[in-house]
């Protein structure tokens, strides 16, 4: 696919339109028996940023609008669980901004643009949460919707290798490298490299298949390489986090042999990662190191660690405290900015944008999206994956907003409840259907 892409870019719209064709059609045939709509979501999550590199994306937004289509088929026939009533209200809480935005925008900006671009993740976020809050399934199936979602994420790392295949000669400093990142934005392609080094890292403790295992270490070292020549920093770390978050409590819920077993991987996933900086090290002739120590290419030590997200986020948090019960209104913030600061950008930093664009609204709405899970986890502890899918949800909107569908659908797969998958047996009685059985509700 990376192939036929360089060579050919505009073959990009045929695979991403084919794969939404092929989906919906597999939803259709199936209805949804086996949660196809989260596979659809998951491919079309990992292609995203691809798509948006290589021309292949129809809109900008593309990628959320069919996460949002893609649930929402698929609560037309499996429903959702009744006790997710609080991302309802999340919703609920959304609206009051876009009055405001109505009243606030000024008069060249386009009402419509400014609310599908800010609230689209959001929105996102809620379609995924309803849908899978509680919602059961094997950790098969979760495996199979992680797959679809890592699959065009390795083909983008093979495309950037394509790209460029001698980082040396893109090489300018130590700030984030668009050439290294297929001539895209570094953050966005380093935010979804991250997401496929946390998934393999994951699949090396789960999958217990040798010849897997042995793909899975090779496409590690083939994906972080990516990743960390991008010079974003912000996909990588969050990488880092989320499996050392998934790590810890896998071995806390592991028994003493479960534990002996787990000890030789984590060995040597340090080992592949250390080898992996080493060479990466190397082959930027020790910028990525300074760029990591936040050091510029001669060595010096640069102000501003967060590389002028610092002011943006103190923007937003004076419109917040000027306007604190109503906001300023979706989309308005960019307006706002340009008229204290003089500087048109957009935010990456969601929380902030919440408390700017929907005062109160914003607080109580991030509060729910918070809690929810950690309440969910003390009935239900089933989810390993809870904790480092929350953690790459709000590391990834603090450092890139909600730019990308990833972090709305990772989030909604905390919320999911995993079972153990039944052995088919020739004598079994007929069971309740599942919405009877498990609460969902047309």
């Amino acid at each position: 696919m990376a192939m036929t892409i360089y060579v050919a870019q505009g073959t990009s719209k045929f695979f991403l339109f084919g794969a939404v064709m092929l989906f919906l059609y597999l939803i259709v045939k199936n209805q949804n028996r086996h949660d196809e709509v989260l596979l659809a979501a998951a491919y079309v999550t990992g292609f995203e940023v691809f798509s948006r590199m290589t021309g292949g994306a129809i809109s900008y937004e593309f990628a959320k609008y069919s996460v949002i289509g893609f649930l929402t088929l698929g609560m037309f026939y499996k429903g959702f669980n009744r006790k997710s009533w609080a991302y309802i209200f999340f919703i609920i809480f959304l609206i009051p901004g876009i009055l405001f935005s109505a009243m606030n925008l000024n008069y060249e900006t386009s009402m419509v643009k400014a609310i599908a671009f800010n609230l689209s993740g959001p929105i996102s976020l809620a379609i995924c949460a309803l849908y899978c809050y509680n919602r059961k399934m094997p950790m098969k199936r979760l495996q199979k919707i992680l797959l679809a979602a890592l699959l065009p994420i390795v083909a983008m790392a093979a495309y950037l290798y394509v790209y460029t295949p001698n980082i040396r000669d893109v090489l300018t400093g130590t700030q984030s490298n668009f050439e290294a990142s297929g001539g895209f934005g570094p953050n966005q392609v380093s935010t979804i490299l991250g997401l496929g080094m946390f998934i393999l890292v994951s699949r090396l403790f789960l999958i217990k298949d040798r010849l897997i295992n042995i793909i899975d270490i090779l496409l590690l070292i083939f994906v972080s390489y990516r990743g960390i020549v991008t010079f974003s920093r912000g996909g990588v770390l969050t990488a880092g986090v989320c499996s050392v978050i998934f790590l810890a409590i896998l071995y806390w819920r592991s028994g003493v042999q479960q534990k002996v077993v787990l000890l030789p991987k984590l060995i040597a996933i340090a080992v592949v990662f250390m080898a992996t900086w080493a060479f990466t090290s190397v082959n930027t002739s020790g910028l990525i190191d300074k760029r990591y120590a936040n050091q510029d290419a001669a060595g010096r030590q640069k102000e501003d660690l967060s590389t002028g997200r610092l002011e943006l986020i103190n923007s937003e948090l004076e419109a917040f405290y000027n306007y604190p019960l109503t906001g300023i209104g979706v989309g308005k913030i960019r307006e706002y900015r340009q008229a204290q600061t003089g500087r048109l950008s957009n935010s990456h930093n969601e929380i902030t944008r919440m408390f700017s664009e929907h005062g109160l609204f914003g607080l109580l709405g991030l509060i729910i999206l918070v809690l929810t899970p950690l309440i969910f986890r003390i009935y239900n502890r089933t989810n390993v994956y809870l904790f480092a899918f929350m953690a790459f949800w709000f590391l990834t909107i603090n450092h890139s907003s909600m730019r990308i569908a990833a972090p709305a659908f990772i989030y909604g797969l905390c919320l999911l409840s995993l079972v153990r998958e039944k052995r088919k047996h020739p004598l079994h009685r007929k069971q309740a259907s599942p919405q009877r059985q498990y609460g969902y509700f047309h």
